[in-house]
């Protein structure tokens, strides 16, 4: 187990860039956050959802990039994971963090006012976004998932499930393996492979309770694709190890908005932004939050201000 106090927040991350901050969910856990402020005029606003074993720090390049184009990101660690060192790798219910998605989502519309919200929904997030979608269809203006895991195409071993359904209701924090320890099945970039076998931060054991709420939510969001009435575009990478492209293309294509987009990399593995050169990724990201921002804009009749 890493050192908690090497998970908390340090000097690796300029304050000039916006800093860190926290917000209480409804049980009174502290949900750490980065945020980075643009340096122009703020456009819109940005929550973004990480992996269930990823965290906040593995989207810096792409965090700074969207600040530069004039987004307000916060990037929360999920309840249990990255810098949140209380509870490690554990959550109540699915329930609970869609709860922490909503207290999350409040708060930064309270900081940025005015203006539209996006959530940025990043591998097993993409579940979390669209049940937090089921709860409350208007929750956001816009949805970008990336590399959603709808339908993984790696999971449990059969005995792995059966000790995790066994473990749920007697030994709810019983600690179990995350079935993705391998680099190779995010990257075939070697310096970012080198960096998942050193992150600290990195999930690597979860809870029973956590696990089976993934279970859950992929029953949850089943059906979800008639709640989805905002603007979506969906991020594949065409060599992804970990999640089947095909069913998420069956599955987007449910989805009840009109405006919705599928772009796919062909040779891109499952972390975008661990990519040899992600700049394309990041400059297709940003020209479709530039597109549905001036499209709000002219619905809502609100023209760009500074914020600060």
């Amino acid at each position: 187990m890493a050192d908690p106090e090497a998970l908390l927040p340090d000097d690796s991350f300029p304050i000039s860039l916006g800093g860190w901050g926290a917000v209480k969910a409804d049980d009174g856990y502290n949900l750490r956050y980065r945020r980075y402020r643009p340096t122009t005029e703020s456009k819109g606003a940005i929550v973004c959802l990480h992996g269930i074993q990823s965290h906040a720090g593995w989207y810096d390049e792409s965090s700074r990039f969207l600040a530069s184009q004039g987004f307000d990101l916060f990037f929360p660690d999920r309840r249990g994971s990255g810098m949140n060192t209380v509870d490690r790798g554990y959550c109540r219910s699915p329930g609970q963090l869609v709860g922490d998605v909503k207290s999350i989502v409040d708060h930064v519309r309270e900081e940025v006012p005015s203006r539209p919200v996006y959530m940025i929904a990043i591998s097993w997030g993409g579940k979390l976004a669209l049940a937090s979608l089921m709860k409350n269809h208007q929750l956001v203006d816009g949805l970008v998932l990336v590399c959603p895991g709808f339908f993984a195409q790696v999971g449990p071993t059969f005995r792995e499930r059966m000790m995790i359904g066994g473990s749920f209701l007697f030994w709810p924090k019983r600690p179990i393996r995350v079935p993705l320890t391998d680099p190779y099945l995010f990257t075939e970039t070697p310096r970012w492979q080198e960096y998942l076998r050193d992150d600290p931060r990195l999930l690597r054991i979860a809870t029973a309770r956590l696990l089976m709420s993934s279970v859950f939510l992929d029953r949850m969001i089943r059906k979800a694709g008639r709640r989805v009435l905002v603007p979506t575009i969906t991020f594949l990478a065409g060599q992804d190890r970990i999640i089947d492209n095909a069913k998420v293309r069956r599955f987007i294509d449910q989805f009840a908005t009109w405006d919705k987009r599928v772009v796919e990399y062909p040779l891109a593995h499952h972390t975008l932004e661990f990519e040899p050169d992600p700049r394309p990724f990041f400059r297709d990201l940003a020209d479709w939050l530039g597109e549905r921002t001036a499209r709000w804009q002219a619905s809502n009749n609100s023209p760009t201000r500074r914020i600060g």
